[in-house]
């Protein structure tokens, strides 16, 4: 029944290229990840060596820590750290969003140091595999210590992606895939130098070129090209966490009553498949709470 229901929604094109390119953006997040990482690795010890007070090694001994996304430093060790984030940032007035962070933590942890520089909601992604590429993307952005990358095609992918995970209907043009695809192209050219970015984009290659679909035995037959490893489980599996991250996105921001098409739409869309009613009967409770709140809100200011 899953593969079936599956299979239904893949016979829709625009939601095929929504899947394809979250497929994607998945990729791009494991060739990045352990590149990122060992940058920010390096970069820590930089930030460390250039730093008098930094170099002595001393620790925190206040407990800093943020208020929400608010952070005023009580020690000296912190408010060092505060001030090279803000110094090393593409855009420091803008929102940092300070609460992804362990004050405490930024001398002797180099991830914590990178969360300052990401989207809000990742206090507990301790290791860049926890990251999506959303946050990866925007480390790239707004740390300094990347612009040897073209930032131009970072934004554009960036924008892409957003353009997708907001997009309540799950749907995306083939002129959109084009678009997507040569924006991906050129950012991973630039590090085409890191075996698992390179890895990643001859993937994105191969899944941008094949018409994908699942085989439900009795029902239907495989055509076309067949990628190594992505069978119908694993289709099945990152439709789910693109799903889930479509619908974290979505909750995450301060929504307002005028929302509520957006909550409604993608409510409608998981309930609408008895494979992903069942798979999310917790989050869509909350949508549903969450729709009644914004339509009081909305009634009320119409009255």
């Amino acid at each position: 029944m899953v593969h079936e229901e599956l299979c239904a929604r893949l016979n829709e094109v625009g939601y095929k290229n929504w899947l394809k390119a979250g497929y994607c953006l998945l990729k791009v997040r494991d060739g990045l990840c352990g590149f990122a990482d060992n940058e920010m690795r390096c970069f820590h010890n930089t930030v460390v060596r250039n730093n008098t007070v930094l170099r002595r090694g001393q620790p925190c001994r206040s407990n800093c820590r943020p208020r929400g996304n608010q952070f005023q430093s009580a020690c000296p060790v912190c408010s060092e750290w505060q001030r090279e984030i803000l110094r090393h940032h593409t855009k420091p007035s803008s929102v940092i969003n300070w609460g992804n962070c362990r004050p405490w933590l930024w001398p002797t942890k180099h991830w914590e140091l990178a969360k300052a520089f990401m989207p809000r909601g990742l206090a507990d992604a301790n290791r860049a595999e926890h990251c999506d590429a959303a946050a990866l993307l925007n480390l790239l952005h707004f740390c300094d210590h990347f612009s040897f990358i073209n930032q131009g095609l970072v934004t554009e992918v960036i924008h892409c992606r957003n353009e997708l995970m907001h997009s309540c209907e799950m749907q995306v043009s083939d002129q959109w895939m084009g678009r997507f695809q040569k924006s991906l192209q050129q950012l991973l050219i630039q590090l085409h130098h890191v075996p698992e970015v390179a890895a990643a984009g001859r993937q994105i290659q191969e899944m941008l070129s094949v018409n994908l679909s699942v085989h439900v035995p009795g029902v239907d037959s495989v055509d076309g090209h067949e990628i190594e490893g992505v069978g119908n489980e694993s289709i099945s599996q990152w439709e789910t966490e693109l799903l889930r991250e479509s619908l974290k996105d979505l909750l995450d921001n301060d929504l307002v009553p005028v929302d509520l098409k957006k909550v409604q739409t993608f409510h409608r869309f998981l309930s609408g498949h008895k494979d992903l009613e069942e798979q999310f009967k917790t989050e869509l409770q909350s949508m549903h709470v969450l729709e009644e709140k914004l339509q009081q809100s909305l009634n009320s200011k119409e009255s």
